[in-house]
């Protein structure tokens, strides 16, 4: 028994099929590839866990190295706690043009965090350490809310993001740098 001109071209069209699924992972393949080598992109792949409960007591999470801090290297490290209903500290400096890496942390429930207008855009999870690496491009006031439901005080969490250009930004001696609110 011989194959019909209908089987022949269920097949010619099955075989044309597989090719352009096939074709379509290849493309998906050596986008994720690509972007693994050349650009140095991964999924996250280092978890940093931190005890809630004490966090605010020593450690980088204490109160007195909240903030933002300019480290021997020049490297520009803030690091914040996000509590029910607010952001310690409530407003961050950081230099204008400049690699800035933002740490989070919190106590009590999941928190999200949001630049307005910039890329920065986390969520913040009890029990573990939320990093952020950006630079941000223009100088000004850029606000910082909680986008994450997290109680009945949630409309009121919100910080401020003091991008300050860099002639102004200002390491004191122990390398702190504050808004300079009074």
């Amino acid at each position: 028994m011989s194959p019909s001109t209908d089987d022949r071209t269920i097949a010619r069209n099955e075989f044309r099929w597989a090719i352009a699924a096939g074709a379509m992972a290849a493309v998906v393949f050596s986008a994720i590839l690509f972007a693994t080598v050349a650009l140095h992109r991964a999924p996250p792949g280092h978890v940093e866990t931190i005890d809630p409960t004490t966090l605010h007591l020593s450690g980088e999470f204490a109160e007195s190295n909240l903030g933002t801090t300019v480290g021997p290297d020049g490297q520009v490290t803030v690091r914040v706690v996000a509590a029910q209903f607010a952001f310690v500290p409530q407003c961050l400096a950081v230099p204008q043009s400049q690699s800035v890496v933002l740490r989070f942390a919190t106590p009590d429930v999941i928190h999200g965090i949001i630049v307005t207008g910039t890329n920065v855009n986390t969520m913040v999870v009890p029990g573990y350490v939320s990093e952020v690496r950006t630079v941000f491009a223009n100088a000004g006031d850029y606000l910082m809310p909680c986008h994450e439901f997290c109680g009945l005080g949630h409309s009121d969490m919100l910080a401020r993001i003091r991008v300050l250009p860099k002639s102004q930004f200002q390491p004191n001696t122990q390398g702190k740098v504050g808004c300079g609110l009074r």
